[in-house]
């Protein structure tokens, strides 16, 4: 597994573009790898932009394979510059790995749940995925599915039991954003036209503190991904040494 950073020069029409389209920066992001691998069951190319601020923006992507981002470099980045990205091994990290370790993360996530859309019919019942639209519901979104995916977000010291998990948990819950964009799906058969249909994915950033609860179950999030809409930037966390053990 690869970890890759890359800065992206927003004053270049092209970069501009391709922030404005996850749809165009996914395939962008793609293009760095001669063969794709399979998007299920297993490690896949994860990406997620970080904005500090409108000329601070810094891509990251979990893969599989060693990229080469010549073309992005050309697009959005700075070409004077050799080689534009940095990408290190992944592969310490993940087994440096051991249950009870605190680590800092970050992950931006759809957070999302199932509302019925009609009546019963047939005992069953028709259900769409609709964002949760507060922090709260996006809090704890994130605590439902803490323990299949290897960790315990840290609880407050202090702090009496709540059912809200900003208030009881080192958790964070910021830089929440729509995205629209339009989408071009396969033709229906081989001599159709591609269909083109909008898409809307609501993201938001989770920032916190987590322990280490199963190895094997976090090493899987963190080349797989968590929740959906993994092509559009959302499923990539990160993780980072508790701030006071850095020195």
């Amino acid at each position: 597994m690869f970890f890759t950073r890359f800065r992206i020069n927003t004053a270049r029409t092209r970069a501009r573009a391709l922030l404005e389209s996850p749809q165009r920066l996914h395939a962008a992001v793609l293009q760095g790898f001669p063969d794709v691998p399979p998007a299920r069951g297993g490690p896949r190319v994860l990406w997620r932009l970080d904005r500090a601020s409108k000329t601070q923006v810094v891509l990251y992507v979990v893969s599989p394979q060693q990229p080469d981002y010549t073309h992005l470099v050309e697009q959005a980045g700075w070409p004077t510059l050799s080689p534009g990205w940095e990408t290190r091994d992944y592969t310490p990290l993940l087994e440096k790995l051991a249950a009870g370790q605190r680590w800092e993360f970050r992950l931006t996530a759809n957070p999302v749940h199932h509302v019925r859309t009609d009546r019963p019919r047939n005992d069953a019942h028709k259900t769409k995925a609709t964002a949760h639209r507060t922090p709260r519901h996006q809090a704890a979104w994130l605590l439902q599915r803490q323990e299949r995916c290897g960790f315990r977000v840290v609880a407050r010291t202090g702090v009496e039991d709540t059912d809200n998990a900003l208030e009881s948990h080192e958790l964070t819950v910021h830089n929440q954003r729509v995205l629209d964009f339009g989408k071009n799906d396969p033709p229906k058969n081989a001599e159709g036209p591609s269909q083109r249909r909008s898409v809307r994915v609501a993201t938001v950033t989770f920032d916190g503190r987590l322990e280490v609860t199963d190895t094997d179950a976090l090493r899987n999030v963190l080349t797989a991904g968590i929740g959906r809409a993994k092509a559009y930037g959302c499923g990539l966390m990160t993780l980072a040494p508790p701030r006071e053990e850095t020195g």
